[in-house]
């Protein structure tokens, strides 16, 4: 009996070439653009983008005051609690006042007596009046009782000033709080003598709520920025402002950009600018180290492109790829030097209404040929194949 299994398999292959060659044909004519790439593009157009800057600073207190004595003496008590909220005019420090009392009394004193003074030579002018009109006392005599009725007043006058400087001295033996804020550790304890004109203060209040951050940007920045607003390219952008910590948390409030110095440092080359923040639980302390990031102008025709589409040479240097003519990959250099969201920034390489690849970037050569769809446009997975199989049988 003959053996037909060689000659089944010989079938099968002989069925698979013709299959293949099927299907080859199959890619060659009636597949037309399966070897062909599709890519995701989207159109370019000017639109207005804010400019973002991001400066370093430092807090500053909003307000700050050196508790000094006015009077010389001991202290006798410190009447706060060190790192506690003072407000203003509350006692800090008691200064013994036993000197400043006598004053007060020996200055009392001395006003009576030139009231006494000035009463007694009032009087006298008043007598010797009528008697000189009638010429019973020489003329002289009541010019010298008139004069000497004016002196006793002005002793008066002289005595009541120096009462007002012994009370004025006794009030500043309670040294007060000349601001409200936070104060610092005393720099003074009881027992230690103290005077008007030394140089170490006693402590040190300071109100940090709102605060203020000291920002530093170069002249240079600040000069482009400046002709760029003149020559219409740039428009003035928002005051207000955004914190990030030392840790690289963001700050919780926003605050308001209050003014730049007219003046340039000579040393660091940098004009200040102040920003006021809110700082209700005192989480910003003077002296930390932040950034400030605001939008200090807006560019009103700057290019968007998606960050994905931009790519990079050895040198650096920044390049997309567009749909060309014909549908053909065009490999392009552009200047893109900051970004904004998730999008490059493109000042200069692009014009408004020519077609950027967004997807299907991985193989993309200089004029290789493309099939250019919309950016994110759903593709139709496995219905070519179910036809032809369809087709097949």
């Amino acid at each position: 009996m003959l053996d037909k299994r060689p000659l089944l398999l010989a079938g099968v292959l002989c069925a698979a070439a013709l299959s293949l060659g099927a299907c080859a044909e199959k890619d060659q004519d009636g597949g037309r653009g399966r070897g062909t790439p599709e890519v995701g593009f989207i159109t370019v157009k000017t639109e207005a983008v804010a400019v973002a800057t991001e400066l370093g600073g430092r807090t500053v207190a909003f307000e700050s005051s050196e508790v000094r004595p006015q009077v010389g003496g001991i202290i006798r008590r410190r009447l706060f609690v060190e790192g506690g909220f003072v407000r203003a005019g509350q006692p800090l420090y008691q200064i013994d006042a036993s000197l400043f009392k006598a004053a007060v009394d020996q200055a009392s004193a001395n006003v009576a007596s030139a009231q006494a003074s000035a009463a007694a030579a009032e009087e006298k002018a008043r007598r010797l009046e009528p008697l000189a009109r009638m010429q019973a006392v020489a003329e002289q005599d009541f010019t010298d009782a008139r004069a000497q009725a004016r002196v006793a007043r002005a002793s008066v006058a002289q005595n009541a000033a120096a009462l007002e400087t012994a009370r004025i001295n006794l009030r500043y033996a309670t040294i007060a709080a000349p601001i409200s804020g936070r104060i610092g550790r005393s720099l003074a304890t009881p027992g230690a003598l103290v005077s008007a004109g030394q140089a170490d203060p006693l402590a040190l209040i300071q109100r940090i709520d709102p605060i203020y951050v000291d920002m530093q940007q170069s002249s240079a920045e600040l000069t482009r920025l400046r002709l760029a607003l003149d020559n219409g390219s740039a428009r003035p952008g928002g005051t207000s402002v955004r914190l990030r910590l030392e840790d690289g948390s963001d700050y919780g409030f926003a605050g308001t950009v209050e003014f730049s110095e007219m003046t340039v440092n000579e040393a660091t080359g940098t004009v200040t600018l102040r920003a006021r923040f809110p700082n209700p639980k005192g989480l910003l302390l003077p002296g930390m180290f932040v950034t400030a990031l605001f939008d200090q102008a807006t560019d009103p025709s700057a290019m968007l492109v998606p960050q994905p589409a931009l790519q990079r040479d050895f040198d650096g240097s920044a390049f997309v790829y567009l749909v060309g003519a014909d549908n053909k990959a065009e490999r392009r250099k552009v200047v893109a030097a900051r970004t904004s969201g998730t999008s490059w920034v493109v000042t200069d390489g692009l014009e408004p209404g020519e077609r950027v690849i967004t997807q299907g970037l991985g193989n993309l050569r200089q004029g290789a040929s493309i099939r250019p769809v919309p950016a994110s446009s759903p593709q139709r997975i496995g219905a070519p194949a179910a036809k032809g199989q369809a087709k097949d049988k």
